[in-house]
């Protein structure tokens, strides 16, 4: 198990390359903290804005489940396994890269940017066949209440990855409150908030504010603002 962590939103690694505004929870490329490297199998969270028409040139992954969440735009994606598509904002992407694959991602749009949640959480399993998925989740009833988006099992509701991890997402009105059952004991919770203001444990959030927490087998919410959470079960590395 790990140490419960908070990472303000102000405190996570920047990077700006012009083309690419990102914002790192974790340590990734340039950013290197060793007290930040992972939240169990939560291993990247990235919060990135790609300008008009730019974007992520081909390159390859391997090992590890790909999670992309657009928060607004579009963002097209074409891989070597022959997949051309576009995911916007209410979609949910997910590529397993297992024995490896190469992928591009760009913003589709020459006159507005697209910012997206990037997020890998190592898998469970090694060099599986590579995959890829998405879905909408536009229709899921996330208002006052989280819905689940990711799963381990591909029958479940959402998308499903090889890890023992389950994603949810909910957009709650101001004074509104909620509880969150975790599946496994030994699992923690990393909590994101996307926009708005929550009451966790006594702990205060604010939009784009981290929260990870373990030991617990339920986690209370209290909403003082309109907000969009983002919740992340994982499983601690053995």
């Amino acid at each position: 198990m790990g140490n419960d962590i908070l990472h303000r939103s102000d405190t996570r690694g920047h990077a700006d390359h012009g083309w690419l505004n990102s914002y790192h929870t974790f340590s990734f490329a340039g950013y290197h903290d060793p007290a930040r490297m992972n939240f169990g199998a939560l291993r990247v969270l990235n919060d990135d804005t790609v300008a008009p028409g730019r974007g992520f040139g081909k390159h390859r992954h391997e090992n590890m489940e790909i999670i992309s969440i657009p928060l607004e735009g579009d963002l097209e994606h074409k891989d070597s396994m022959g997949n051309s598509s576009v995911i916007r904002e209410g979609d949910i992407q997910v590529m397993s890269a297992g024995t490896g694959v190469f992928h591009s991602e760009f913003n589709k749009n020459p006159d507005k940017p697209v910012k997206f949640l990037q997020i890998w959480v190592l898998p469970n399993q090694k060099d599986v066949t590579p995959r890829y998925d998405q879905i909408s989740i536009r229709e899921m009833d996330t208002d006052n209440q989280f819905a689940q988006i990711l799963s381990p099992d591909r029958n479940d509701q959402g998308v499903w990855i090889h890890q023992n991890a389950w994603f949810s997402m909910g957009n709650f009105d101001a004074s509104r409150q909620a509880t969150y059952e975790l599946h496994h004991d030994e699992n923690g919770l990393y909590i994101f908030v996307l926009e708005g203001g929550v009451l966790v444990n006594d702990q205060e959030l604010s939009t784009r504010d981290g929260l990870g927490l373990w030991n617990r087998n339920s986690i209370s919410f209290a909403f003082n603002r309109p907000s969009r959470v983002l919740l992340m079960e994982v499983p601690p590395l053995n």
